[in-house]
């Protein structure tokens, strides 16, 4: 296993996935590049469903991809690898375009639950998906092109004793200067998708950082990148799945969009996306509803979203006696509320896994007086009725603009997630 091949490739991975809409296109780009048939969701999938076949499926800024044995049947379980495309941020309002003393600005809206503070004062491109009239999607980006400023320690002395932004006056990017009727980021927008100004119908835009993925540090042994909540997760799907063993269960890659909001959309974990996806197969296989109800029953899902690394400077945030540490493997996440899925039959595949692959692991549970965080785990197991458990990659700076891990774990996941998918545990 070569960590540093992983994190180059997972920083060429982020790179292409500037928004969850990106994210599905590239996951998609490369699974087709390795053979998978991209299926039509209207289309009738009788003659595609078969032993052997490698199937995809794209739905707005999700993905689904199915490797089925050859010896697939009406009963065939399924090992799922769960993650989400999105990350949190900002969106681009309707009527975006203001100006006001000469500097034009952004409206955004906040989206899902940023570190607000770490988005001032870098380099945001603007990333997601622009619709003609007609119903045409193009992906946009626009590489560096706007920046929330702070005010000056001079205008605001009390800057580093307090800092708690107004979400509505204080949050509007700037993206360029001049007079106020020249100011409109839709227009650019649309430029940027080579269609008229005027038949821009629709757009799903967001924010990102803009600065490039880095191997940082003593060794490089470090790597900050914009994202890697939740991309780290779907690259090591996608590369765990490519290099996946045949064996006799379906190995599904499953990449939600909306789980920083929730999850209830119709491409979020909490919609119908992979139950549809699953009884399709199976019937596809010659099954019935009885016959899924045996596959599913039979099935696992490994759910995996980054966690958290002890941070140095404030261990009092987290359990005193469970304390992952960066570079030592992925986080097996428990919670008693049922936050994260892990139970007992789960830990113990688990460690199988991990110990089939020659990875190291760790368990993370929160202190009781943090509110702890959830995942897409709880959402598949109550949506579909699969055994689930909670996994991860250990963060510092989980939320920010840009995050950061240990070179080492990314690969020691993709490692896990490839025995999981070939059910050698």
């Amino acid at each position: 296993m070569d960590a540093t091949a992983h994190i180059d490739d997972l920083a060429a991975f982020v790179s292409a996935s500037p928004s969850s809409y990106h994210a599905a296109a590239e996951v998609a780009r490369r699974l087709g590049e390795a053979g998978y048939e991209t299926l039509d969701e209207t289309a009738d999938w009788t003659d595609a469903v078969r032993p052997g076949a490698r199937l995809l499926i794209v739905r707005d800024g999700s993905v689904i991809a199915l490797a089925l044995p050859s010896a697939a049947g009406r009963g065939t379980p399924f090992r799922i690898l769960g993650a989400h495309t999105d990350s949190p941020g900002f969106k681009l309002k309707p009527k975006p375009s203001t100006a006001a003393f000469g500097w034009w600005q952004a409206g955004v809206e906040v989206y899902g639950g940023p570190i607000v503070a770490s988005w001032f004062d870098r380099e945001l491109e603007f990333a997601g998906r622009v619709v003609h009239r007609d119903g045409t999607v193009h992906l946009v980006r626009t590489g560096p092109f706007a920046r929330i400023p702070h005010l000056a320690i001079h205008l605001d002395r009390a800057v580093n004793e307090s800092f708690a932004p107004d979400k509505q006056r204080e949050l509007q990017p700037v993206w360029g200067a001049g007079g106020p009727g020249d100011a409109d980021v839709v227009g650019h927008l649309a430029r940027l998708a080579g269609i008229p100004d005027a038949d821009l119908a629709g757009y799903d835009v967001v924010t990102v950082d803009s600065a490039g993925p880095a191997r940082f540090g003593a060794g490089e042994k470090l790597f900050a990148s914009a994202r890697l909540d939740n991309l780290s997760s779907v690259h090591a799907g996608v590369t765990a799945l490519l290099a996946a063993e045949p064996s006799d269960a379906i190995a599904v890659l499953a990449a939600f969009d909306h789980e920083e909001i929730g999850s209830e959309s119709r491409s979020g974990a909490a919609g119908p996306f992979l139950a549809d996806v699953l009884e399709r197969v199976v019937t596809g296989l010659g099954g019935d509803r009885s016959d899924l109800a045996r596959a599913i029953a039979g099935s696992w899902c490994l759910s995996s979203d980054a966690g958290h690394a002890v941070h140095p400077n404030r261990p009092e945030r987290h359990d005193p006696v469970n304390r992952p540490v960066t570079g030592a493997g992925p986080l097996l996440k428990i919670n008693a509320n049922q936050r994260y899925m892990t139970d007992g039959p789960g830990a113990a595949l688990w460690s199988r896994t991990c110990a089939a692959a020659g990875v190291p692991y760790q368990e993370f549970v929160s202190n009781n007086s943090v509110p702890c965080g959830s995942t897409i785990g709880p959402i598949t197991a109550a949506r579909i009725g699969i055994p689930t458990l909670d996994v991860g990659v250990p963060l510092l700076s989980m939320h920010s603009a840009r995050e950061m891990c240990h070179v080492d774990d990314p690969a020691y996941l993709s490692g896990a997630i490839r025995v999981f998918l070939s059910a050698q545990e």
